[in-house]
Formats: structure tokens, C-alpha cells, sequence
């Protein structure tokens, strides 16, 4: 349950790493490029929400059983169970310039403390990512209507703070910095917006099913 909306900032590391000492250094040093590897920060800050038409209880009920419908709302994403709470999602192929990147992240749904959900990044099992670290953390909040209305309404209200690292390969690093960053922007935003949307929608469909009711064919969510 991602979007685009909020603010975006991208930094950028570098690390020196040292050539061993030997005979041969001034052969081995002759390019101090070829010692340089480059680390791009980028990080985003998103908040939206969604509505749910049932009041907070029903909704957190919902939520909390998130091992019967997770996995389901997640298509066409790959969905592996890790543990009571967490999951191992495959988020689909990205490329740019060449580069191409398939994002896997392990995710945890911890239980509300609160009335906060939160959902962090955990390890992977056996699992190391090809040139990429992420940090995910959101926070969700239930927000009943308390109008006098016929109908209950709760919105879903939640907040991502995300941290990616790319480790472009050297032939990347040739590029302008400004392109190497503003390309990483794009690539990020991408990545969340599509997994924003079909995310939502889904599970706004599934929680009708598991209301009983249809969904309405006109129903839309404010981006």
C-alpha cells in the first residue's frame, strides 16, 4: 500500500577502498579510479491513505489477519511466508541506461501496538542482494468517520520512510552524477508507484469480499 506522494531527496557516499601494499604499486595505482567504488543513497518519504467502508474494529480484524490475504493481494509479486509476520517479496524487473535490477525485500507485519501497525524490513534467509540494500519502514493508522452517517467509513492513514542503496556497477559510474541520481530517482519512484496502486486496489477488493459486499465499479482512492 505505496505512493508517490511525498518528498524526495537522493544523496550520494563515497567510499575510497585501499590497494594492498606491494612491488607492483605503482602499476597498481596508476588509476586511482579503478580504487574508487560508489555508493548512492536515495531516500523517499511518502504518506497517503485509503478508505475502507466498515468501522476501525472490522478493519483491524482484517489487517491482523493478514496471512489469508497478503499473499493473494500481492500478485503478480512473488509472495514467500517467513515466519508468523514476515514475507519475501520478488517486486518485478527494472532496467536503465542497461542496468537491471530485480528487487527482493523481506518485509515483517509486526502487530499493532497502539492502534499502530508498522511494517519493517527483515532479512532473507540464504539471500544476498546483487548491488542493492533496502530500509523500509511504514507506519499505518486506523481513522473512523464519525459523522452521523449510514455508513461506517475508516481510512487506512500511513506513512513510508524508504532508504535504498545502489551499488551501480564501474561502467554506470562513468555517467554524470546528476543522471546517475536523477536515474535512481525515477527507477525508486517507479518501483512505488506501480507496487503503490496495485497493492491498494487489491486490497480494497478483498476486504469487500471479505465484507460480502461488491465493490463499486466507480470506486476510486485519492492519489
Amino acid at each position: 500500500m505505496l505512493s508517490t506522494n511525498g518528498e524526495y531527496q537522493s544523496l550520494e557516499i563515497t567510499k575510497t577502498v585501499l590497494p594492498v601494499v606491494s612491488r607492483q604499486a605503482e602499476v597498481e595505482n596508476a588509476s586511482t579510479e579503478a580504487n574508487v567504488a560508489t555508493l548512492t543513497k536515495f531516500y523517499g518519504r511518502y504518506q497517503d491513505f485509503m478508505e475502507m467502508p466498515a468501522p476501525a474494529h472490522q478493519v483491524a480484524e482484517y489487517l491482523n489477519a493478514h496471512a489469508s490475504w497478503f499473499s493473494r493481494c500481492a500478485e503478480p509479486m512473488k509472495v514467500q511466508p517467513l515466519g508468523e509476520n514476515g514475507y519475501a517479496l520478488v517486486i518485478g524487473r527494472f532496467a536503465s541506461f542497461g542496468y537491471e535490477v530485480e528487487p527482493k525485500i523481506g518485509l515483517e507485519l509486526l502487530p499493532p501496538e497502539e492502534g499502530i501497525y508498522r511494517i519493517r524490513t527483515i532479512p532473507i534467509p540464504n539471500y544476498q542482494p546483487p548491488g542493492y540494500d533496502v530500509d523500509y519502514r511504514a507506519a499505518l493508522q486506523l481513522i473512523e468517520n464519525d459523522a452521523d452517517t449510514s455508513e461506517s467509513l475508516t481510512r487506512v492513514e500511513w506513512e513510508l520512510d524508504l532508504v535504498v542503496n545502489l551499488h551501480f556497477p564501474r561502467f554506470i559510474q562513468r555517467l554524470p552524477k546528476s543522471l546517475i541520481q536523477s536515474t535512481g530517482d525515477r527507477l525508486l519512484n517507479q518501483i512505488v508507484r506501480q507496487v503503490s496502486r496495485r497493492l491498494t486496489r487489491k486490497v480494497q477488493e478483498d476486504f469487500h469480499q471479505f465484507l460480502g459486499t461488491p465493490f463499486p465499479v466507480n470506486s476510486k482512492k485519492k492519489w
